[in-house]
């Protein structure tokens, strides 16, 4: 470990590594990463807002408006509406701007009134009157005809199943040929909410006022275009935006918009790549039609409440050669919108803020190539950074960091500042500022790996005299390892959850440890490794680290002794549960020993690792040690280890094909140690028990049923169990022979 730690180029290759995740995160973008770069924008536009102009003003209706008698609560009656068309119109307004929608009869229109009189009241004199009155709705059009200069709105409708309602299009978008894919790459209107038709047809502009928020919810890109797909068949068609609209009303009703791309001797490397002309004014765009807003201070003298233009209470200079945007400010309303300026805001503010910037040409862009220069700034600095890290100390590479830090930060606010361009400097500063912090982590680590011991890596999973042979070879703590031949050990509770539903959780943790730390004993006392601890389970090997030539004698040694280590446990267990008048249930533990070759060594990351072992032989010891509870035996061997403790007492249990694997194993249950063995009791029932196998295997059923019978009469060690077992698996391969090919195999469908 100390070794990998303190390597210079495992240090480069992690920093490599984060650079490149760091890479991978810039290029997917997540939100976050959106989230942190619109921090630094907002930041910029806060300490230095776009300069005012007095080319668009707003006619609020305001609270004090809904609040007066003689215009009653809103919607206003569209004559009220038409009388604030014409007042603005005289008083010289280049372009009435409303920024709502009149998508239904106005209900206090006479014929309206008529329709929705009881018929009882609806008298033949009042109808007359009703009759000969001007409707509401056809005022406010004739209002809107005669003046030439008013823009209404449309929004689009999310659900595309619920209004499939065709906006009405004043003046066509034009585009240039190389600019025609725009329309597939500008947002699209599912449906559309409008006006009235005899309100939309009258208008001199129509343009939609949808917004999008980011995904903290501010504004700051706003669609200028949308695209409209009237039918399935047919191309879909380019639509303005109302701030669009309102510009182009302003200069003259049949100004047209046009799009055009750039030719290369016009655009910069940091231009945007389109250019869009309405009337005398140029636009930059982008190919998804949005529009960086670069947001003025909220003005009270931009407000002028409506019901001072319908008083003539307003100086008509206020008024006079201005674009006038119609809107609320008005809580009750619900159009409130967040900008980065101000978290509360009237939605009119954010049109109004588009069309001033068009005119004054205080554009803001972020044009795709940014993306590319971001990534190539952290594709250096970060390299540069990594190069220096191991050679130079953490104070200088602090006040290299923070150095580059502050060079970013004011290269990206000179770029918003001068040209309108708009760098992130906060993800490539977190990216310089993360290698710097991992790489002086990296350094204490390995600082401090260097002092560490043999010991502290190895001293809870080995006995303290092995402990001492190993330290005289520390080279072995490496990462990686090699393949020898090991016994592995798997031993697990049987029944666990049942215990564990009749204990509070002290108890349980407390019943681990009396059960882990004697088992954990026996494996070190006889030479064995403990690889892990898993819950209830433990794993354990012998003969690594270092050689033991009796590793599967002594693994099957500390098996048996772990079975008269259960005899006081359970001895406390009953004790307990006596006192708690309660059932008392024993610890009774399965254990698996699996022989052969396996990987061994140091295993996990550069970072962290364990000394463990992998293969084909962990694998069957696990489980055999799952199979224990199925033939109701307490250890099961594998047929190699069986071949390297003949002396012991084992019987062969079966033949069978575990989960996971290809060809069938003879598995055997081992018993007892040498002295059992060699028992005249032992030897009675081993042979029986082969002649048992023997006549199974032959599908000589009665003789095998009956040798089984004899068997559970002298068997003991708890192998009355298994006797029930096999002699139902008889019973069924009586009843159902199993096929001509089969050659005593037993497949174990669970682990």
């Amino acid at each position: 470990m100390s070794r990998i730690l303190t390597n210079r180029l495992i240090h480069t290759l992690v920093l490599l590594a984060l650079l490149a995740g760091a890479l991978m995160v810039r290029i997917h973008d997540y939100n976050w990463s959106k989230s942190l770069r619109y921090l630094a924008f907002d930041a910029y536009n806060k300490m230095d807002p776009r300069p005012q102009t007095d080319d668009v003003v707003i006619v609020d209706i305001d609270e004090i408006s809904l609040g007066r008698e003689d215009l009653g609560q809103w919607p206003w009656s569209r004559h009220v509406l038409a009388r604030l068309v014409d007042n603005l119109s005289e008083m010289g307004a280049k372009a009435i701007v409303f920024d709502m929608v009149f998508a239904e009869r106005d209900r206090t229109s006479p014929q309206e009134i008529l329709e929705r009189l009881p018929p009882e009241q609806q008298h033949e004199g009042l109808q007359e009157i009703l009759k000969v009155m001007p409707d509401h709705d056809m005022v406010f059009s004739q209002a809107i005809q005669n003046s030439q200069r008013v823009v209404t709105a449309f929004i689009w409708a999310g659900d595309e199943n619920v209004t499939r309602q065709t906006p009405v299009l004043s003046q066509p978008v034009l585009l240039t040929k190389s600019a025609r894919s725009l329309t597939e790459t500008v947002p699209g209107i599912p449906g559309a909410a409008t006006n009235l038709p005899v309100l939309a047809k009258a208008a001199a502009g129509n343009g939609c006022f949808g917004v999008s928020p980011e995904i903290d919810g501010i504004i700051r890109r706003v669609p200028l275009l949308f695209s409209f797909k009237e039918q399935q068949n047919k191309a879909p068609v380019l639509y303005p935006s109302l701030a669009m609209e309102a510009l182009r009303v302003s200069q003259g009703a049949k100004t047209l918009v046009k799009i055009r791309t750039l030719n290369p001797d016009e655009i910069g490397v940091f231009d945007s790549p389109l250019r869009m002309s309405i009337g005398k004014y140029e636009v930059p765009l982008d190919w998804n039609g949005q529009f960086f807003v670069y947001f003025s201070k909220e003005r009270s003298g931009k407000y002028i409440p409506a019901w001072q233009v319908l008083d003539y209470q307003t100086d008509t200079a206020r008024i006079k050669d201005k674009i006038v945007f119609i809107g609320t400010s008005a809580e009750g309303l619900k159009d409130i919108r967040s900008t980065p300026l101000d978290i509360f805001i009237p939605g009119v503010e954010v049109h109004a803020n588009v069309v001033e910037q068009m005119i004054s040409g205080d554009f803001l862009s972020r044009p795709k190539i940014m993306d590319g220069v971001e990534l190539i700034i952290v594709v250096v600095i970060g390299l540069l950074i990594i190069l220096l890290a191991p050679f130079i100390g953490a104070v200088y590479m602090a006040v290299f960091i923070v150095t580059l830090i502050a060079a970013i930060s004011f290269v990206s606010w000179y770029s918003f500042e001068i040209y309108g361009l708009l760098l992130d400097p906060v993800y490539t500063s977190l990216c310089f500022l993360a290698l710097f912090v991992i790489s002086s982590l990296l350094t204490y680590i390995r600082t401090e790996a260097e002092r560490k011991q043999v010991r502290q890596a190895f001293g809870f999973y080995i006995s303290p005299e092995f402990m001492k042979e190993l330290t005289k070879n520390p080279e072995k703590l490496k990462l990686g390892g090699d393949t020898r031949e090991l016994t592995v050990m798997f031993t697990d509770i049987r029944n666990f959850t049942s215990i564990s539903e009749t204990m509070s959780p002290e108890d349980l943790i407390h019943l681990m440890n009396d059960f882990l730390t004697p088992m954990s004993d026996l494996v070190m006392h006889h030479r064995g490794t403990i690889d892990k601890y898993m819950g209830d389970a433990m794993m354990a090997f012998w003969n690594a680290p270092l050689d033991d030539k009796d590793h599967a004698l002594h693994a099957c040694h500390t098996a048996l002794q772990m079975n008269k280590a259960l005899i006081p446990i359970n001895a406390a267990l009953k004790q307990k549960a006596e006192e708690e008048g309660r059932p008392v249930v024993f610890l009774e533990a399965g254990i698996g020993i699996n022989t052969g070759h396996a990987s061994v060594g140091n295993m996990g990351s550069r970072q962290r690792f364990a000394y463990s072992a992998l293969g084909d032989t962990v694998n069957l010891a696990s489980r055999l040690e799952g199979q224990t509870k199925n033939y109701g035996v307490r250890i099961l061997l594998g047929e190699k280890t069986r071949q390297q403790v003949q002396g012991m007492a084992t019987l062969e249990l079966d033949l069978i094909r575990v989960k996971g694997k290809r060809e069938p194993e003879r598995i055997f249950v081992l018993l007892g140690d040498e002295e059992m063995a060699k028992s005249d009791y032992f030897l009675e029932w081993e042979e029986k028990h082969k002649a048992m196998l023997e006549a199974y295997r032959a599908r000589k059923w009665d003789d095998a049923r009956k040798l089984a019978e004899q068997c559970q009469t002298i068997a003991r060690e708890g192998m009355t169990v298994f006797y029930y077992v096999f002699m139902d698996r008889i019973a069924l391969m009586k009843k159902n022979p199993p096929k001509e090919d089969w050659r005593g195999v037993f497949i174990a469908e669970s682990k």
